[in-house]
């Protein structure tokens, strides 16, 4: 592989601040982060430019699906949850109406690696893994983290690169203001944007059709023990869920969900008398008490959920990934996992190719990396914002609110029937027909509730049960790519760690 040191790309500047790299990084999140470590590790020269490289503060990336770790140590970078006080995550532990069902991780996917014997997702501050994270890339002698605002993306002319269409022309770098307000000009044969939620380049590099379903309020607990230890918490409160999870040994994140475009305000103190009054009830006894308290103490935070499939503009020289491509509603903590996921391919396909000078092998590679990650993005995409809609209630909807009981004591019974949804929602399995069958197989599962309790005069609201389901899916599918999810269905990935011999 070619490989600059820093003392060659220190040479290789001009008086006009132009600098050549193998690749330039937008971003030095999750994606970037560990793509700048994992190129670099493969002899790649990485710039990464990060608009603010001080501890980002956020309320969501804080919990990682044991299918995102075993990508982590794929990667290499599983030190990057050692020393920030990181939980282990076993399972859920999901509460309805004073009953609770808990649903541990499937071990027949055990990640055999580094003396682990059992799986486990970790939880943390998303900040102290970020930080892990750039200094993981950083420590890598090909890779520079440097701070910079990127601006445009550079055509071959030398000017501002804005779409295929406008400019049938390759990507050929990053201009950029760095740390002291200067101009300057990263040319790499490879750019690849992974500027986060608020991406500036998302509608260059993709066609996005972004939905706001709902927001997520944030405060932590201190202190505070939860009913299953190292278990995610998931209360089916009305009108939607409810979050617990530990980020720490002392602290417990919790996580409102709001519907809608609005939120009460904190500064009046309609969100507090929200939280007391509509939340608060709902919560299960053992935690109701700490999480008033925490609501008297303040210090809410919120976040709007985004859903963005991701439909990419192949463009030559340029790729787009993590939460700048595509996002899904942040209930089941696929975000990170995705995103793992899509860094590890696309290092792996990268890596036979010398260099990515060569315009028609570099874009055969990355125009065949989007079609080979819908599969498992779909999956979990699909899922994430499924069961979002399976979960809130309170619509009035009679169908709807049987399909949400259904659910839960179908995932109740345990065995297979909470072991094929836990193996998809923890990224162990993402298999696309395994999604579609348990879908269904709770909503037949709602219909025989429906009739038992009903008799044949349940077979009505039977009918608009499986009704109910298809409305739900079938538009998931669809926006996720339906021609790709059903080909998915046909010919499923495998999963990334076979079972273990009994």
């Amino acid at each position: 592989h070619r490989c600059r040191t820093k003392h060659a790309r220190t040479c290789a500047m001009t008086v006009s601040n132009e600098e050549t790299w193998d690749v330039v990084v937008v971003g030095a999140g999750v994606a970037g982060a560990s793509l700048a470590a994992r190129l670099g590790r493969d002899g790649r020269s990485v710039l990464v430019l990060e608009r603010d490289l001080r501890e980002p503060d956020r309320i969501i990336g804080e919990l990682l699906q044991p299918g995102g770790y075993q990508k982590l140590q794929d990667l290499g970078l599983e030190s990057c949850v050692e020393g920030i006080d990181a939980q282990e995550v076993h399972g859920y532990c999901i509460f309805r109406d004073g009953e609770q069902c808990v649903i541990p991780y499937p071990e027949a996917y055990v990640a055999e690696k580094d003396g682990y014997e059992h799986v486990a997702g970790r939880s943390f501050h998303h900040g102290r893994f970020i930080m892990k994270l750039r200094e993981a890339a950083a420590a890598v002698p090909n890779v520079e983290l440097r701070q910079g605002t990127a601006n445009k993306l550079l055509a071959e002319d030398g000017n501002e690169w804005v779409d295929h269409e406008t400019k049938p022309q390759r990507v050929i770098g990053v201009c950029y203001t760095d740390a002291q307000g200067k101009k300057c000009t990263a040319r790499a044969d490879l750019s690849i944007v992974c500027d986060g939620m608020y991406s500036k380049f998302r509608k260059n590099l993709s066609k996005p059709e972004i939905d706001h379903p709902s927001y997520f309020v944030g405060l932590i607990l201190e202190n505070c023990k939860l009913p299953e230890p190292n278990h995610g918490h998931v209360i089916l409160a009305d009108p939607s869920p409810v979050l617990f999870y530990p980020i720490s040994s002392t602290e417990t994140r919790v996580l409102v969900d709001i519907a809608g475009n609005r939120i009460p305000s904190t500064q009046t103190g309609d969100m507090a008398k929200y939280m007391k009054e509509s939340v608060a009830p709902q919560i299960p006894e053992s935690l109701r008490q700490p999480f008033l308290d925490a609501v008297e103490k303040g210090g809410f935070r919120s976040m709007r959920n985004t859903i963005l499939p991701g439909k990419p503009l192949h463009c030559p020289g340029a790729l787009l990934l993590g939460d700048a491509f595509n996002m899904r509603h942040p209930l089941t903590g696929g975000g990170m996992t995705v995103a793992l996921s899509d860094i590890s391919t696309l290092a792996d396909m990268l890596r036979p190719l010398p260099d990515f000078s060569d315009l028609e092998a570099s874009s055969r590679t990355t125009k065949a990396f989007y079609h080979k990650i819908r599969p498992i993005a779909a999956t979990i995409n699909t899922l994430a914002n499924a069961l979002y809609r399976v979960f809130c209630g309170g619509s009035g909807n009679k169908a709807h609110d049987e399909m949400r009981e259904a659910c839960f004591y179908y995932l109740k019974q345990g065995g297979v029937y909470s072991e094929g949804p836990i193996s998809l929602l923890s990224g162990l399995n993402p298999q696309p027909v395994v999604l579609v069958l348990h879908f269904f197989l709770v909503a037949f599962f709602g219909v025989k509730r429906v009739v038992s309790h009903y008799g044949l005069a349940g077979l009505w609201l039977g009918s608009q049960v499986i009704a109910c389901a298809t409305a739900i899916i079938y538009p998931i599918i669809k926006s996720e790519g339906l021609l790709h999810f059903m080909r998915a269905c046909a010919s499923a990935p495998r999963p990334s760690h076979p079972k273990k011999d009994l």
